[in-house]
């Protein structure tokens, strides 16, 4: 057995008309993120650091923005099948910690729920999921609150 590190980045505009997803939550926001599924940028990013500590394609190779079967899906649904991969491999996952970064909306009321909701899609415990949130100190397109950008890591014991 080995224990594999993987990391995970995602950056998503801000667009009218849709509804704001972050960590399967939805947020009471003017704006949603634009994307071909919900766009819940945690979420990707937590996916690709989960897919690379297993030496996996990205989340746009399992999930294309070319599939209409992934249009609009919720992104905790990603997460449920890259959790079969593991599964599948009998990898198992340790933890993640993932930051959003965004001046807005604040993130900090929400994090438990955001922390129950990803633990529950990956089968893990709320103690091996970190979540937490921080501003780009109004620096940049997320400065000027364009959008919204998360990084992630994951830790993941496979066998050798």
């Amino acid at each position: 057995m080995s224990t594999r590190v993987g990391i995970g980045y995602d950056v998503h505009p801000f667009q009218e008309g849709r509804k704001l997803f972050l960590g399967g939550v939805e947020f009471d926001y003017p704006k949603g993120l634009q994307g071909h599924s919900d766009a819940d940028v945690l979420i990707h990013a937590i996916a690709d650091s989960i897919l690379g500590a297993i030496g996996e394609s990205d989340i746009g190779h399992h999930f294309p923005n070319t599939d209409e079967r992934w249009r609009g899906v919720s992104s905790l649904v990603f997460l449920r099948e890259i959790r079969a991969i593991l599964d599948k491999r009998g990898a198992k996952l340790e933890n993640i910690d993932a930051t959003l970064i965004s001046e807005a909306p604040k993130i900090g009321p929400r994090l438990a729920e955001m922390k129950a909701k990803v633990g529950e899609a990956l089968g893990l415990s709320n103690d091996r999921v970190g979540i937490k949130a921080t501003t780009n100190e109004k620096l940049g397109f997320l400065g000027r609150g364009e959008g919204i950008a998360a990084m992630a890591v994951a830790s993941v014991t496979v066998k050798d």
